[in-house]
């Protein structure tokens, strides 16, 4: 007899990643890739890392090699609690939870706070990791209104915050579309929230980046006992260390330590003790300013780059910080069908669609510009901005005039 495997009615509603899918084309050599929104690898420090896995190694390696708590390696979680100590706000280290990599913190806040039809606001467009990670517990999204300076507080109303479980937000150079909400709206944002009861998510792994501007304070540091706070070291050390954290109010934290108990036990205490070696002497105030040197000259290669090649009828933002350029593109034009004959001349990128929780607009795009070297940015930038010229041509509106 055959055995048969029945899916769950929740797996079944899961769908890939269209960046991860769009990776699978990128690996050949050929393809030039402003699709993943991977770090640099030029960021990546080596000898620092080396240095560190020694020291642990010498130092306690049967610790690091053993089981650990759920809740992370002690002295990682009071090191991020005083670095996120800020603004007059004070953390405290028991209300960290180390986690494995930032998406899984993603996946644990969905399991804690979501049940089927819980209202969840998102910005339009939104991370499609967190739309992926929320969509499996079945949410009832919601868009709040956003323009180029990210979330209009103006538009949030009462009705709209009214049963929300949560809002879920990425205040600094947000991903996809590199925005970065003002001062004033960070204090609306908050005002709004707090007074409707409603928990803010800040997930901030761009923060660190910001190449132009002053620093703004976190959503965390203006209201502690109000917002989720989420953080990564892919960013600014290295991704495949898979470690990030999550910042929660003592009671949810307890139920998030529960949902990740039941995942994975803990995240690898190897991994928790390198990053601590790495960072708890200060080293990332001098390493973070050479990733930023680094990105902020490649995204004004990338600008230059598109005015240079791009229609008129085209606009995009200015970045001031992270890793990513917002396009978008006349009614119309399928951005998705775009990418089908960019791949073929091996240019890839990725469209704005998936992004998008509710009505999705395909005449959007998302550039990555961190990983490129400077010469291909100017082919790959010659050849979609000639593939869009031609899609406008062939706009019915175009051939009718």
């Amino acid at each position: 007899m055959t055995t048969s495997i029945q899916i769950s009615k929740r797996a079944q509603g899961l769908t890939s990643s269209a960046i991860r899918e769009i990776l699978k084309v990128t690996e050949r050599p050929e393809v030039i890739s402003f699709a993943g929104g991977l770090p640099s690898p030029d960021t990546f420090p080596i000898e620092r890392m080396r240095w560190a896995c020694t020291k642990v190694l010498d130092e306690a390696p049967q610790a690091a090699l053993q089981y650990g708590p759920t809740e992370g390696y002690t002295p990682l979680r009071e090191w991020v609690a005083k670095r996120l100590s800020q603004n007059g706000a004070t953390i405290r280290p028991s209300q960290v939870l180390i986690t494995t990599g930032s998406q899984q913190g993603l996946d644990l806040l969905g399991k804690v706070l979501i049940d089927e039809g819980s209202k969840v606001l998102v910005e339009t467009p939104s991370y499609l990791g967190a739309l992926q990670a929320f969509s499996l517990f079945q949410p009832a999204f919601s868009a709040m209104e956003t323009d180029e300076d990210g979330i209009v507080t103006d538009a949030l109303t009462t009705d709209q915050l009214a049963g929300a479980r949560f809002m879920y937000c990425l205040p600094n150079f947000q991903n996809p579309t590199g925005r970065r909400l003002p001062l004033e709206r960070r204090k609306a944002l908050l005002e709004k929230a707090i007074a409707a009861g409603v928990p803010v998510v800040e997930d901030d792994p761009y923060g660190e980046l910001c190449y132009s501007g002053d620093a703004l304070p976190s959503l965390l540091s203006m209201a502690p006992e109000n917002v989720i706070y989420m953080g990564s070291f892919s960013k600014v050390l290295a991704p495949g260390l898979r470690l990030g954290f999550v910042v929660a109010p003592e009671e949810l934290h307890g139920k998030l330590v529960q949902a990740k108990q039941a995942a994975d036990l803990h995240t690898p205490s190897f991994s928790q003790r390198i990053v601590y070696e790495a960072v708890q002497d200060g080293f990332l105030d001098a390493h973070i300013p050479t990733i930023r040197t680094l990105y902020a000259k490649q995204c004004q290669l990338m600008l230059a780059a598109l005015e240079r090649y791009f229609p008129s009828e085209a606009s995009w933002n200015q970045p001031a910080g992270g890793m990513f350029i917002w396009v978008n593109l006349p009614e119309g034009v399928d951005s998705g069908a775009l990418l089908a004959k960019a791949i073929e001349q091996n240019v890839a990128f990725v469209p704005g669609a998936p992004f998008y929780a509710v009505d999705p607009q395909s005449n959007t795009l998302r550039l990555s510009f961190v990983t490129v070297p400077a010469e291909k940015i100017e082919i790959g930038m010659q050849k979609l901005g000639a593939l869009l010229k031609t899609e406008i041509a062939a706009l019915p509106e175009r051939n009718a005039a």
